[in-house]
């Protein structure tokens, strides 16, 4: 769908105003109107523990307010997303320390092992989507493997991380069995460990691994959820943007504009457990859409 003009832009913004979270709303104002990324590390700071992690319902899908991993690593996301680029890094001296005593957190919830879960029962005292249940409470590559991803590609130094770091390995030298999802934090995890020979030869792998993955939503007409290759290669300058020709990005490009909705946002295909959580989650994929079709020329 070559030829789409700034109305997109215009128009998702004007629903990021009208029904975003504040975090997203001064995301967007970080990244398309060069506004201080201060703001969006305030924003996160909101969803922060006494313990050091993060809850709240930062990632929608439950509203419990206690520390789980899976909010810390959408924190991580964010926080890096405003500070990406930053020309003066000092700006954010206070980010550190957020980031240092979330790694503390996770340390003290983690197996000995270093592996995490995404959630933890406590859940189970909230309103909260369906897929979301006892599965979660298991350690696994999601989200352990993009949690020490993240914080290698911030440059951090921690205990626990050594011992994530570790973990990973193991896990996927011994084989990948996990989902889509899982698989792309995976790749968070190749893209930014130090070791790059390991990461070389697992990544040798990947291609594999992803053709037998469920929830990999590999045709752009299926109108079903999955993760695609646009949330694997969100930019055209991304290591795994190889492993898929250029029919199946712009097939995908394709479906991403074309489900922008006549109120500016992007629809989603899961139902969480509230109309709060269902616009919050618009919200938070809006901003994705925008930014990856940004990244391919798009917009």
């Amino acid at each position: 769908m070559p030829g789409m003009t700034d109305d997109v832009l215009t128009a998702a913004r004007s629903f990021l105003d009208r029904e975003g979270r504040l975090v997203e709303r001064r995301l967007a104002a970080a990244l398309f109107d060069g506004a201080e990324p201060g703001g969006v590390i305030d924003a996160v700071r909101a969803y922060r523990n006494d313990d050091g992690g993060f809850g709240h319902g930062l990632e929608p899908d439950k509203r419990c307010p206690a520390s789980l991993p899976i909010d810390v690593e959408c924190a991580l996301d964010l926080l890096w997303a405003a500070v990406e680029g930053a020309p003066d890094r000092a700006k954010n001296r206070d980010l550190d320390g957020l980031v240092t005593e979330a790694c503390d957190w996770l340390g003290s919830v983690a197996e000995p092992d270093g592996g995490v879960p995404m959630g933890f029962p406590i859940i189970e005292r909230y309103p909260r989507a369906e897929h979301w249940s006892d599965w979660t409470y298991v350690p696994a590559l999601n989200p352990t493997a993009g949690l020490a991803g993240r914080l290698h590609r911030m440059g951090v130094n921690h205990g626990w991380l050594e011992r994530a770091t570790a973990w990973t390995w193991a896990r996927l030298e011994a084989g990948f069995d996990e989902d889509a999802h899982a698989l792309r934090e995976v790749l968070m995890f190749l893209d930014h460990v130090p070791d790059r020979d390991r990461a070389v030869a697992v990544g040798a792998r990947v291609g594999d691994w992803l053709v037998d993955a469920r929830w990999y939503l590999a045709d752009p007409a299926d109108p079903s959820y999955g993760v695609t290759p646009l949330h694997l290669a969100p930019t055209p300058d991304s290591p795994w943007r190889r492993l898929f020709d250029d029919s199946a990005i712009e097939g995908h490009l394709d479906r991403l504009a074309r489900g922008q909705q006549a109120d500016g946002g992007w629809a989603i295909t899961w139902e969480p457990p509230g109309v709060a959580s269902t616009m919050e989650w618009r919200g938070i994929e809006t901003l994705r859409g925008l930014t990856t079709l940004r990244a391919y020329g798009r917009i």
